[in-house]
């Protein structure tokens, strides 16, 4: 079988790009042929239809790219097999959705928003992103490498490092996280919330809301670290291990690949009992999932061109929609002091997460499982 892989290519470091990039690794590591491609129509893309010949695609991406992930290999007589994530919704494309034979998503909550959204359902497969276990493992707190990452962040000895990793803060749910400290800033002073976010408008837009935000819960903005700018794996492991606690109580989270990844390093994980993560942390043995304390929900939304309408018009719902959800933070402020309180509990959590992730989300058995739901289904 001959397998055209469609993500943004060559990869980047961002969630997507990663996502595809360890499909491709996985499945040439189970003999899989199979050659990469950019998802987005082009002549690179033309010329591996006609010399490559491939039986189907793999399209990673989100409704919206059915174009370039779906309808583009069928025009060309050749099987899609899309591996989608949400972004709240599903604003079009549900009758050639539906008529896939499979659809593929990283999680349970992606598949229930696409069948609230008019999606059928029974051609959707859960398959879970994988991570990459040679740069993803735990390594001692001592290591000269995680010092040197500490000493240049202001992170002194005494202090407890929580990290939290995004395209933005606030989406990972940075601000929960500061009302959470604000709590018992007092109790445990010693410590330093390192923020790491990519340059973009929506880094600067929530960053002003954050900043707001420290200012009137009277913490110290001396111990929040903002660390902007893209990085390898490789060094996004070593941030990781560099930090005690790992906290990302997203509003919104498809997957959660960085909560992975975090537990991969060895490192216990507050996150949220929603979306993603519900499918990788396990409560009280590799992470705390924290309680929805109120969603987000719209009435009615716009719609674009881009997203396959003939122009923008706003569409109204029949029922509300939930868009995004917020943290209960009582509950958060609760885990975040046991972690910070007792070691023993954050090394036994991280220990638990390390095995947990190794045993289960290895690209290579991703991988496996992809080719035998494409074997069983297509």
């Amino acid at each position: 079988m001959k397998i055209l892989l469609l993500y943004p290519y060559p990869p980047e470091p961002d969630g997507i790009s990663l996502q595809g990039y360890y499909l491709s690794k996985g499945l040439k590591e189970n003999g899989a042929n199979v050659v990469s491609c950019e998802r987005k129509n082009s002549l690179e893309k033309d010329w591996q239809y006609e010399s490559f010949k491939p039986d189907i695609t793999i399209g990673v991406g989100f409704w919206g790219d059915t174009p370039d992930l779906i309808l583009d290999p069928l025009k060309h007589g050749i099987q899609p097999v899309p591996w989608l994530n949400a972004d709240g919704w599903i604003a079009n494309y549900q009758d050639i959705l539906n008529s896939l034979p499979l659809i593929t998503v990283p999680s349970n909550w992606v598949k229930s928003t696409y069948i609230r959204d008019g999606i059928k359902g029974d051609n959707i497969r859960i398959l879970h992103i994988g991570y990459d276990p040679d740069i993803f493992y735990p390594l001692p707190e001592d290591d000269l490498k995680i010092l040197k990452i500490r000493e240049l962040l202001g992170i002194r000895k005494d202090e407890i490092m929580i990290l939290t990793a995004g395209g933005d803060a606030t989406s990972k749910g940075a601000q929960e996280m500061l009302q959470a400290l604000s709590k018992i800033d007092q109790e445990f002073p010693k410590w330093k919330y390192v923020l790491k976010i990519m340059v973009s408008y929506s880094s600067r837009n929530h960053g002003k809301e954050e900043r707001k935000l420290i200012h009137d819960l009277n913490l110290d903005k001396n111990k929040i670290v903002y660390l902007e700018g893209k990085y390898s794996p490789e060094f996004i492991a070593q941030l990781i291990r560099a930090c005690d606690i790992y906290a990302a109580p997203s509003r919104l989270e498809s997957f959660g690949m960085l909560q992975l990844e975090a537990q991969a390093c060895g490192k216990p994980v507050i996150s949220i009992n929603v979306g993603g993560p519900k499918d990788t942390i396990i409560h009280n043995e590799t992470g705390f999932l924290v309680d929805v304390a109120s969603e987000i929900k719209l009435t009615q939304e716009w719609v674009y061109q881009r997203m396959g309408f003939d122009k923008k018009h706003l569409i109204k719902f029949s029922e509300p929609k939930t868009f995004a959800y917020r943290a209960n933070i009582e509950q958060l402020t609760n885990y975040t002091r046991m972690l910070l309180s007792d070691k023993s509990i954050r090394e036994k959590i991280g220990r638990a997460a390390a095995e947990h992730v190794r045993k289960n989300f290895n690209y290579r058995l991703i991988a496996e499982k992809m080719l035998k739901l494409i074997n069983s289904c297509v």
